[in-house]
């Protein structure tokens, strides 16, 4: 019989997760440890935005624009093309 299996990262948010079954689900995180996005063995994806305490679902494309803005508001070197969706 095939066990569960759960994968950590160095903050204790569950990454990776297997069940007995085969089905598995893929975590990723935030700087606050807030869940933004997971996908599933069998194709469901979501993405999330965090509000003061609230989790709102977002679409991919939302997503991506609200890592472009994090990256312009941190001043790190990035080109316009990065910015935009090209």
């Amino acid at each position: 019989m095939k066990e569960e299996i759960e994968k950590y990262d160095d903050r204790g948010n569950i990454v990776y997760y297997e069940a007995s079954t085969g089905y598995k689900i893929w975590y990723e995180y935030d700087e606050n440890n807030n869940c933004v996005h997971y996908r599933t063995s069998e194709g469901h994806e979501e993405w999330h935005k965090h509000d003061k305490g609230y989790m709102t679902n977002i679409t991919q494309q939302e997503f991506k624009q609200i890592e472009r803005i994090k990256l312009y508001l941190n001043n790190k070197k990035i080109n316009r093309f990065e910015i935009m969706d090209i």
